[in-house]
């Protein structure tokens, strides 16, 4: 008797309840029916009241899907499905061997073709990648033998988990982690890796009370012997001409503190270096750091207008070549991992493929390709493409999507709003929970070291020992008609300045085009 009590009490129940929910669903249907037919705003809603809200619900969860089930393996973009998927197989250590043939259609204008020697380089002959010194002239130069390291990504639009993951990664990888301009967290030093300490315009983390660089928060960086370099951001790919964003809802405690900026408030940094107005400023703070850190610096841009570029050359003429950066970092218009106006990550900047051939033959022909080492950014995510820019005149490439990829990221194009699916750009806890810092540290490790291995692959094929030997004579490009033609040929590079003046020397000046 007490079961059949209890049960056709949680019979009643569950009746009242039922009838509670349908009643409840079919009141919020009725308002949201008089709310659409009232409105003027959307077209689409007040035609079709109700069924018309599922558009906005079906092109949200697009961001997700479209991937799976819509998208053919080359179209999708920024990434396609067949380089995402390389990339999370070398990631994960997976077997990256195909089957029946390649996807990639060969006949498109602008498909890179490595020209294979005859006879390849035995793998008894390979070598490692040599090593490059970056800041002959300061006291204490940084070596390093990695081609492929991790670009600026900042903690606050990254996550702590996701920052752990990458520092310990790269140690294990033996590249470095560029911080971003976000200033240095615990998180950077987790894994005693290499770093790369980036100032940006609002100078996070190496700013005094009035946001002004202080040479105190330099020689305390600089003491720390993680931090090997440091890198002035002039500019970004996602947005030349404008700082960086990080939303209010991701300007944590923490990330406050580690800024110096109010908590739960929009960092917007300027557009621009309020001290740095003129390549002669620029060379003057790039000399400044340098002798407060005694460490080598550099400046990262994305180019557009060229000009200036000849007048710093023309500067550090005057100034001798001690003078001049230890490094250029290159940066793509198609570069976007950080949150940025459409406008600007569509239609501003150069992309790499135009402006590493470009520069390299302007510090190759001032004598200075030697003295500048170049780093690109921007998209180069896979092996052909990291070989490609050695065969351009890069000394390094980084990457900062290809190793939010070994992370984990999706593509669901979340980033800036702090609702990413992975754990990645976001500070929302239990999102974080499914980035576990230790197993991302080994794929971040193991996708460097693939990336590394088959650059080295494509290397040998050409009959080169090493990836840094590579030159663009090793490419070819097709063009409009299908076919394919020498690198350089395709993209001929003008002299900028008379043959006689064609080495570092003197008060020598550059012409411009």
């Amino acid at each position: 008797m007490i079961d059949s009590h209890w049960a056709l009490k949680l019979l009643t129940w569950l009746e009242v309840s039922f009838i509670l929910i349908v009643g409840a669903v079919l009141l919020t249907l009725v308002i949201m029916y008089i709310a659409d037919i009232t409105q003027n705003t959307h077209a689409i809603r007040k035609n079709y009241p109700v069924i018309g809200r599922f558009r906005y619900f079906f092109e949200h969860l697009g961001e997700f899907f479209r991937q799976y089930f819509f998208a053919n393996d080359r179209e999708e973009m920024p990434f396609n499905r067949a380089d995402r998927s390389w990339v999370y197989r070398a990631a994960k250590n997976v077997d990256s061997n195909i089957g029946f043939g390649s996807t990639l259609d060969l006949n498109e204008p602008g498909t890179l073709i490595f020209l294979n020697a005859v006879f390849p380089i035995m793998e008894n002959d390979a070598l490692m990648p040599s090593p490059v010194t970056l800041g002959p002239f300061c006291r204490t130069p940084y070596a390093t033998n990695s081609i492929f390291n991790i670009s600026g990504m900042s903690y606050g639009a990254i996550s702590s988990p996701a920052i752990r993951a990458l520092s310990h990664g790269a140690a294990k990888a033996g590249c470095w982690l560029n911080t971003g301009e976000g200033g240095l967290s615990p998180y950077h030093l987790e894994g005693n890796c290499d770093l790369v300490f980036q100032i940006g315009t609002a100078k996070y983390g190496v700013r005094d009370l009035n946001g002004n660089l202080s040479d105190a928060r330099l020689l305390d960086l600089a003491a720390k012997p993680q931090i090997k370099m440091f890198e002035i951001k002039l500019s970004q790919g996602a947005k030349p001409g404008k700082g960086g964003i990080l939303p209010a809802e991701k300007v944590s405690a923490e990330v406050a503190l580690i800024r110096g900026i109010p908590e739960g408030q929009a960092s917007i940094s300027p557009n621009g270096h309020t001290d740095i107005r003129s390549v002669a400023e620029l060379l003057k703070m790039i000399n400044h750091i340098r002798n407060v850190t005694g460490k080598p610096v550099g400046f990262k841009a994305v180019l557009g207008e060229k000009n200036w570029l000849i007048d710093l050359i023309n500067e550090i003429r005057i100034h001798g070549i001690e003078a001049a950066p230890d490094f250029i970092t290159l940066d793509s218009s198609d570069g976007g991992s950080g949150a940025a106006p459409q406008p600007l990550m569509d239609h501003v900047g150069l992309p790499i493929k135009e402006s590493l051939p470009w520069v390299t033959a302007l510090l190759t022909e001032a004598g200075l390709k030697e003295r500048i080492k170049i780093i690109v950014a921007g998209k180069l995510v896979t092996p052909h493409m990291v070989a490609w820019a050695l065969a351009s005149g890069a000394d390094f490439v980084n990457s900062a999507r290809g190793f939010m990829f070994a992370l984990g990221c999706i593509q669901a194009l979340q980033c800036h709003k702090n609702t990413c699916p992975t754990g990645i750009t976001t500070h929302n806890s239990k999102l974080q929970k499914g980035l576990d810092p230790t197993n991302k540290a080994e794929r971040v490790a193991a996708y460097q070291y693939n990336i590394t291995k088959s650059v080295a692959m494509i290397a040998h094929s050409c009959g080169v020992a090493e990836p840094r030997q590579l030159k663009s004579e090793h490419i070819h490009i097709v063009n409009a008609n299908g076919f394919s033609v020498p690198l350089d040929d395709f993209n001929p590079q003008p002299l900028i300045f008379t043959p006689h003046d064609s080495h570092f020397a003197g008060n020598k000046t550059l012409t411009k085009n």
